[in-house]
């Protein structure tokens, strides 16, 4: 490895760990990174698997008490069965729409157009649904009902456009369903646990044979350097988020896409 590579590696990481749980799109943001570093890391997609591995080992760690509690009150009625049922409906939809149109949409829309479109239009509605969204109602993920949890599912789904950002769909579907900002945000991390576990599980399936040796020292860094920075950015989230709302990650969005339209068009 040498240092290029290594700086690189990093730099993908700390990019990984910030964005994975905000609403600005990790995978925009790293498709975006990769095109103006040249980074191409390991053969296939093997870092990017690695490095989102990373973000949510994070995230498991934050919730690993939550976690615990869920699979020891899946059994009995009450509000951790609730929680889980949640969970299920909103990975749901997902899981079958990605293993559907997974090919598809990798192939026709991974590129920096895409992103830059989709971060303008992200923002924009980010920043109309913080001003219009109803009242909260709904104060803790158990109440939020099958229905609401199905629905926040479906707007994940939509996270398979790259720069759409996974986080960003789930939260603001669940804003517009009347969700407490930092219980929407809560959902929507540890949503995150079953779809991005199952999504790495697949994409290692895929790669398999492209896993080697003298890759797997860049992976680490990529995935040590996720862990810490996510680590450090879901906790600042959640206790921020109830009083800076999402409104700031529209505009920046907005700014970001329109400054990544204005360099593809010169380039």
């Amino acid at each position: 490895m040498d240092l290029a590579a290594i700086l690189s590696a990093i730099a993908m990481g700390v990019l990984e760990g910030l964005t994975e749980f905000l609403p600005i799109s990790s995978t925009g943001h790293l498709i975006l990174l990769g095109s103006l570093i040249g980074f191409e890391g390991p053969p296939g997609k093997v870092f990017e698997i690695g490095i989102q591995l990373g973000a949510i080992g994070a995230v498991i760690w934050i919730y690993r008490d939550l976690l615990l509690n869920l699979l020891r009150g899946l059994w009995h009625p009450g509000r951790e069965r609730y929680y889980a049922i949640n969970l299920l409906l909103a990975f749901i939809p997902a899981a079958i729409i990605g293993a559907t149109l997974h090919k598809t949409i990798t192939e026709g829309l991974f590129n920096p157009w895409v992103v830059s479109v989709a971060l303008i239009v992200g923002g924009i509605a980010i920043i109309l649904i913080e001003r219009a969204r109803p009242a909260p109602t709904i104060h803790s993920v158990p109440e939020i009902g099958p229905l609401s949890a199905l629905l926040v599912g479906f707007g994940q789904a939509l996270a398979m456009i790259p720069g759409t950002s996974r986080s960003g769909a789930t939260i603001i579907t669940a804003l517009l369903l009347g969700v407490d900002r930092k219980v929407a945000a809560e959902f929507s991390f540890v949503l995150a646990i079953p779809t991005m576990l199952a999504a790495s599980a697949y994409s290692l399936l895929k790669v398999r044979h492209e896993i080697a040796a003298d890759g797997l020292g860049l992976v680490a860094i990529g995935f040590v350097t996720a862990f810490v920075v996510a680590l450090l950015t879901v906790r600042w989230v959640l206790a921020v988020i109830g009083r800076i709302g999402f409104t700031p990650f529209g505009w920046y969005r907005i700014a970001l896409g329109v400054l990544m339209l204005a360099w593809l068009v010169a380039h």
